[in-house]
């Protein structure tokens, strides 16, 4: 899938979107490329409006949709009081309804998926939007979302969840033709520097704003491909595998040019973003801006960008999830402090609640502790459908920072897991 894509299975429409949010960096093009800096590193993986952009050009029915960050305002339709039982530090975001990633809530209002499916928070949470009919005739459309805790012992990481599909259809990957003419008519939006952009709008100054398919340019990709959209099987390994008995440490990485991506590319006349990110470090000029920008973040408070259409205060917010993969910090002072609620045991959680047993949010979206909902109490009827609410305006949530060293260096940054005693242990849940 990539950035952003979508792929079809047994005639199972499948999206997806990768990365989190963070305003900063959310009008930049994808710039960054091995070996990261101080500053590449901490923007690599955040969500870019092209990629909400093109989505947001897809008209047919999308059965899945994956991200990596929750939906923002997502938890009001859940069983929220057990979420903050479990989680008792995502309250205050909760609360101020900033919790997730607005462009991920954007794409959910938009492509009104019949299943999302997220991560990021490790904790397994259900809820069932209903969503808001435009038109009289249009038939109410819902979306069952579903987020799993980690994949360690005693620990809801695993629902089984079947889907309706096309027995007939191959078992292989396909090409979804929409989407790739969405990518042929965007391609000339495609950008590889950090400057600040912002995609075309209805709003007098771009000739053009709509980039959506058409029945003609959907028929023509089906031509090129001939009616196969069967994906090809063309892994080609461009990494050394890992041989534990000759480690190589402080190995720097390097940018690679994927042959695959290459192949998809050159088959759709598409840019190739690597390529090009390649070309631009070769001429310099990437590496140049990456330093000027580094030394405008040093010499001002501020930020050099316009200002983002999502609030960037984070004066806030406190919410750590100390479950979450965090990137190593070698020294600096931007360190994240973590903090742990478990439940008592007393009162263990209960994680019983399907898609069917939650109900849907009231029309008030006034949000405090007491208006939690309680899924035992409250069950949703499978026939029974409530009205859609209005989403509160977009904030920005805090997100992982990385520091440098006490020398000032970024170093080579390496993964680690806050509790990766856990995976040895035998009851690790036993004392929560």
């Amino acid at each position: 899938l990539g950035y952003a894509g979508v792929v079809r299975f047994r005639g199972v429409r499948i999206g997806g979107i990768s990365g989190i949010f963070k305003s900063h960096d959310y009008r930049k093009g994808h710039f960054e490329c091995p070996p990261y800096n101080q500053q590449t590193i901490r923007s690599a993986y955040h969500v870019r409006n092209i990629e909400v952009f093109k989505l947001k050009q897809l008209k047919h029915p999308i059965d899945i949709f994956m991200s990596h960050d929750w939906p923002r305002s997502i938890y009001h339709y859940g069983n929220k009081k057990q979420l903050l039982k479990m989680k008792s530090f995502f309250r205050q975001e909760v609360e101020s309804n900033t919790l997730g990633s607005p462009a991920a809530s954007e794409l959910l209002q938009h492509l009104k998926p019949t299943y999302w499916f997220s991560a990021h928070l490790h904790v397994k949470f259900a809820a069932f939007m209903q969503h808001q009919t435009n038109y009289k005739e249009e038939l109410p459309k819902a979306t069952k979302f579903l987020a799993l805790d980690k994949c360690l012992p005693h620990r809801d990481f695993l629902q089984i969840i079947d889907i309706e599909h096309d027995p007939s259809a191959g078992d292989s990957l396909e090409y979804d033709a929409e989407w790739i003419a969405v990518l042929k008519a965007t391609n000339s939006l495609v950008n590889v520097t950090q400057s600040s952009w912002n995609m075309p709008e209805n709003n007098g100054l771009h000739a053009k704003w709509d980039y959506s398919a058409t029945e003609e340019a959907i028929k023509e990709v089906l031509e090129e491909l001939n009616h196969n959209l069967k994906i090809p099987c063309n892994f080609t390994l461009t990494a050394a595998c890992y041989d534990p008995s000759k480690p190589q440490k402080h190995v720097e990485p390097v940018h690679t040019i994927n042959p695959q991506t290459t192949e998809f590319c050159a088959q759709f006349g598409l840019t190739d973003i690597n390529d090009r990110i390649q070309q631009a470090k070769e001429e310099g000029s990437v590496r140049g801006e990456y330093e000027e920008e580094e030394e405008e973040e040093m010499d001002s408070t501020g930020s050099a960008e316009e200002p983002s259409e999502y609030n960037t205060d984070n004066s806030g917010l406190s919410s750590i999830n100390p479950d979450e993969i965090m990137l190593d910090e070698e020294g600096g002072d931007e360190d994240l402090s973590t903090c742990s609620v478990d439940p008592s045991p007393d009162h263990p959680p209960d994680f019983s609640a399907s898609f069917s047993d939650i109900r849907i949010m009231p029309d008030s979206m006034a949000v405090s502790s007491d208006d939690a909902m309680d899924s035992t109490n409250e069950e949703l009827e499978k026939s029974g459908v409530s009205k859609q609410v209005e989403e509160k305006s977009l904030n920005e949530r805090p997100l992982k920072r990385i520091g440098g060293n006490e020398n000032g260096n970024s170093g080579i940054k390496k993964i680690k897991r806050r509790n990766q005693a856990i995976y040895a242990a035998e009851d690790e849940d036993k004392t929560e």
